[in-house]
This record gives structure tokens, C-alpha cells and sequence, in this order.
């Protein structure tokens, strides 16, 4: 017994040791708890929904078709291909009818299959992501479901008749539609939930509730009550209303890919190669009508001692925490970019020095405010910004960029944490006695 002791305890160590390893435990205690609330709360559900529903072959061939088109989905999506990050789709298209023609059981397990094959035909990501997804999924889905079919008065066993008498009479579609949305803003409200935890300082809202999102939140609503209404009258329906799921799928993930191919993956800012094609066109028609333009470089200052110091998750927080707080102060026309590792680049039109100088010096003051908290701890962030201006300091974006470049050096050799044009004898930039404090500031700080 002794020597069987001493076999399975290392084992058994080695065991719990990579287990801790998982990513999944990578995750911040309330992020994590909130994730194990949600599998939870989907898991526990099922017991009881399962009970409740009889076991019908008419619910059974229905969910396999709508498994069936889902899965045709995601094939489609993988030949496509999918962008990185949060990523929208048309599964809401399936989702729908499950939940208004099929007890809620159906709802908490069809997210299963279909992000199975997600995991294993598009690409592999960890684990816990799709099954916390699924999980939202099946929530949502078994929650509004619960709430239509008994607020219709609908019986477990009697879902057929979902689409004759409720959802072709005006108080049965307007309950379906209430039901459906509030599936849709209870999944997004999970995920929000779950970005925020992930990483506060991220852009969620722009990321979750900007108006391309709701347009898409409300075609796919009205999509799946269309495929809800087809597939309860008949399954063959079904085959008519898949083309059009497949072809607004594309041309959705078509966007994705390319919004994806312009944008910076981490902050969603133009990445450098769209940012100058796009400047040099502002540019090219600033230098034809003779109009004033400004360039600015910015800085993140220390930014590899944050990643030394936190590590490159945190670095990747501020990262994304100071390209929103930039983006936040500029104008819709402003074109902003990352133009590598810690530094962002603007375009501004029609902006002379002088304003060229006060939006650069808001800009650095905004930044200086973030002061995100890591652990509690609140980390100080600056930037230092070079400012260069079309028609003074160069004709062209090249020209522009190179002494913008030579302006941010000159800022970081007088200490940081300020805006500096390129040549000295240029004119004072507004609030400039402000920069020259920073270091007396940061001394203070202790930093």
C-alpha cells in the first residue's frame, strides 16, 4: 500500500499541475466566475427541460434540419475564411425557430453540435471561448423560448402549433418578435459582461453596440422568424429559405474580412498600410486646393517597460485603452492609425499649427488621465507627440511623416510626456509650460 502510495501521488501531482495550466484558468477570478455561472446556469437547465418535453419525432426532424443548415453555415464560413476577434454571423438564423417552434430543451443543446464544428472546420481556439459562447447561447435561446411558449400557452407537446395560431395572428408575432430580440440582448448582454471582465479598458461599446451591430442584430431577427415561419409550415421550406442564410452569411463575413484586412487587429484603428494610402489621399487634395493639413506622431512613453514590468495581456489593455481615448477626442474626419508596436499616427484636415498644437496637447492630457489599474494598482500612461504641418514643414505625406517622426524625438529628448514641432524657433505650442511640468510631476508621483 505504501509503495502504491508513492507511484500515484507524483501522478497525481503532475495532474493537478497541468491542469492549472489550462487557459481557461489563465482567466481573472471574476471572469472566471462569471464564466462557470453562465456553463452552469445553461447545464442546470437542461435537466428540467428535458423532463418537461416529450420526446417527439416531429421536434426531432426539425432540430436535425436546423442543425443540418447551421452546419452548411459554418462550412461556408470556413471556405470563406474568418477574421480574428469578436466576429459576427447569421447562427441567430437557426437559433430563432429552435426557440420558437421546439421546447426549450432543443435551444440549450443545438449551440453543441454547431460549435463543435466550429472548433473543428474553422480554426481552433481555446476551448473555454466556445464553450462559454454555447453556453451564452443556450441560455439566451432556453430563456426567451420558456417565455414564448408560455406566454402563448403553447404545451410541451403540441409545438406545431406555434406557426398557424400564434405566429400568423398580430399579438403572436409581435410576441415573437419581443421574445427573439430580448434572446438577441441577453447574449450580447453575456458577452459585454464578459469583455468587460476580460479587459476593462477595451473599446466594448464600439465593439458591441455601434450601429453596424444593431443592423445586423435586426436583419438577423428578421431573418429567423422568416426561417421560423417557413420551417413550421413545412421542412422542405427549408431548402428555400437556406440560399438567401448562405449568401447574406458571405456577403457579412465578406465585410468582416475586409474591415479586417484595413484595421489594426488589437486597437481596430486603421492598420499603417491603409492609414497611408488613405492620409496620402487627404494629403494629394489638401496640396491641389491649397488647403492646411497636420500630421502627428504619438508615443506611448516606457511602453516596453509596461511589458517588461505586467506583461505583454496588460500592455495590450493600455494599448487598446489609449487608441480609444485618442479616437474619442478626434472628428469623424480626422484619419487616425497605428503605425506600429506603441505608436499611433493622425492626419488632420483642414487645421492649421496653431489647432494642429491644441488638438496634440488635448491629446496628451486625455491620455495622461487613463491611468489604468492593474491589480489594483493604478499605472501611469503618457505620450509624447511630434507635429509636423503640410505647406511648412513638407509638401508631401512623406515629408510630413519624417519631420513629425523628428518633432516625437525632439519631444522625447526634452523629457517626454509633451508636443514638439520639429524645429526649434517655430512658434510656442499652446499650454507648453504645462509639458514642461512633467517631470517635476512624474518626480512627484515617485515614477
Amino acid at each position: 500500500m505504501a509503495v502504491a502510495e508513492r507511484c500515484v501521488a507524483p501522478s497525481a501531482r503532475s495532474l493537478v499541475k497541468k491542469v492549472r495550466g489550462w487557459p481557461v484558468f489563465g482567466q481573472s477570478p471574476p471572469m472566471l466566475a462569471f464564466m462557470g455561472a453562465v456553463f452552469l446556469a445553461a447545464v442546470g437547465a437542461l435537466v428540467p427541460a428535458a423532463a418537461a418535453a416529450p420526446l417527439r419525432l416531429r421536434d426531432t426532424l426539425l432540430f436535425a434540419a436546423l442543425v443540418l443548415c447551421a452546419a452548411l453555415c459554418v462550412e461556408a464560413m470556413r471556405r470563406l475564411g474568418t477574421p480574428s476577434g469578436l466576429t459576427r454571423d447569421l447562427f441567430g438564423a437557426w437559433w430563432i425557430p429552435t426557440l420558437l417552434l421546439l421546447p426549450p430543451v432543443y435551444s440549450l443543446l443545438i449551440p453543441v453540435p454547431v460549435y463543435l464544428l466550429m472548433q473543428f472546420r474553422i480554426r481552433r481556439t481555446m476551448v473555454h471561448r466556445r464553450v462559454f459562447n454555447a453556453a451564452s447561447v443556450a441560455f439566451a435561446g432556453a430563456a426567451s423560448s420558456w417565455l414564448f411558449h408560455a406566454a402563448a400557452g403553447i404545451p410541451a407537446g403540441q409545438t406545431e402549433r406555434a406557426v398557424p395560431e400564434v405566429l400568423f395572428t398580430p399579438s403572436g408575432a409581435l410576441l415573437a418578435f419581443v421574445c427573439c430580440a430580448l434572446f438577441t440582448v441577453l447574449n450580447t448582454a453575456i458577452i459585454t459582461v464578459a469583455v468587460r471582465l476580460s479587459a476593462p479598458d477595451a473599446p466594448w461599446r464600439r465593439l458591441l453596440w455601434d450601429r453596424e451591430a444593431v443592423t445586423v442584430d435586426s436583419v438577423e431577427l428578421c431573418v429567423g422568424i422568416t426561417v421560423a415561419i417557413l420551417s413550421g409550415l413545412s421542412l422542405l421550406l427549408l431548402a428555400i429559405a437556406l440560399p438567401p442564410v448562405l449568401l447574406l452569411q458571405r456577403s457579412l463575413m465578406y465585410q468582416q474580412l475586409q474591415e479586417a484586412a484595413r484595421n489594426d487587429p488589437k486597437t481596430g484603428l486603421l492598420n499603417a498600410t491603409t492609414w497611408e494610402r488613405e492620409a496620402g489621399a487627404v494629403v494629394g487634395q489638401a496640396r491641389r486646393d491649397r488647403l492646411r493639413a497636420a500630421v502627428l506622431i504619438i508615443d506611448i512613453d516606457h511602453f516596453k517597460r509596461v511589458n517588461d514590468t505586467y506583461g505583454h495581456l496588460v500592455g495590450d489593455r493600455i494599448l487598446n485603452a489609449v487608441a480609444d481615448a485618442l479616437h474619442g477626442q478626434l472628428r469623424p474626419r480626422d484619419v487616425i492609425g497605428r503605425f506600429g508596436g506603441e505608436e499611433f499616427v493622425v492626419l488632420l484636415p483642414e487645421t492649421d499649427l496653431a489647432d494642429a498644437c491644441k488638438v496634440a496637447e488635448r491629446l496628451r492630457r486625455r491620455v495622461s488621465v487613463l491611468r489604468p489599474q492593474v491589480d489594483g494598482v493604478p499605472v501611469d500612461v503618457t505620450v509624447s507627440i511630434g507635429v509636423a504641418l503640410l505647406h511648412v514643414h513638407g509638401d508631401d505625406l512623406v515629408d510630413l511623416l519624417a519631420l513629425a517622426d523628428l518633432a516625437l524625438y525632439r519631444a522625447k529628448d526634452a523629457g517626454r510626456d509633451r508636443v514638439r514641432l520639429p524645429m526649434t524657433g517655430e512658434g510656442l505650442i499652446p499650454d507648453q509650460h504645462r509639458a514642461d511640468e512633467a517631470p517635476a510631476r512624474r518626480t512627484a508621483r515617485g515614477s
